[in-house]
């Protein structure tokens, strides 16, 4: 059996930061029909919270969750929207 986008991306994520909190949502549903869509990869929502985001930019913390996931571009993500925070 086979592991969901969702899945991945959190064991990904979870390997990565060890977060204190996660959610990925799939949101690939609305994009039924979409280029991106055809070839696999769906679109998610990541929520994350986790000590290493501390100190860190809104733009390097989404360089540090793209670089967890970019395994799983492109046929498992084709979109990835990042919410992204320290626990404080």
């Amino acid at each position: 059996m086979t592991m969901q986008g969702s899945e991945q991306i959190k064991a990904a994520l979870q390997q990565a930061f060890s977060p204190v909190a996660l959610e990925v949502i799939d949101e690939s549903y609305k994009h039924a029909g979409h280029a991106g869509a055809k070839d696999g990869g769906g679109h998610y929502i990541v929520n994350i919270v986790a000590d290493a985001f501390t100190g860190k930019s809104r733009l390097q913390k989404h360089r540090m969750v793209n670089d967890a996931t970019k395994h799983l571009f492109p046929a498992v993500i084709h979109a990835l929207s990042i919410n992204a925070k320290s626990p404080e």
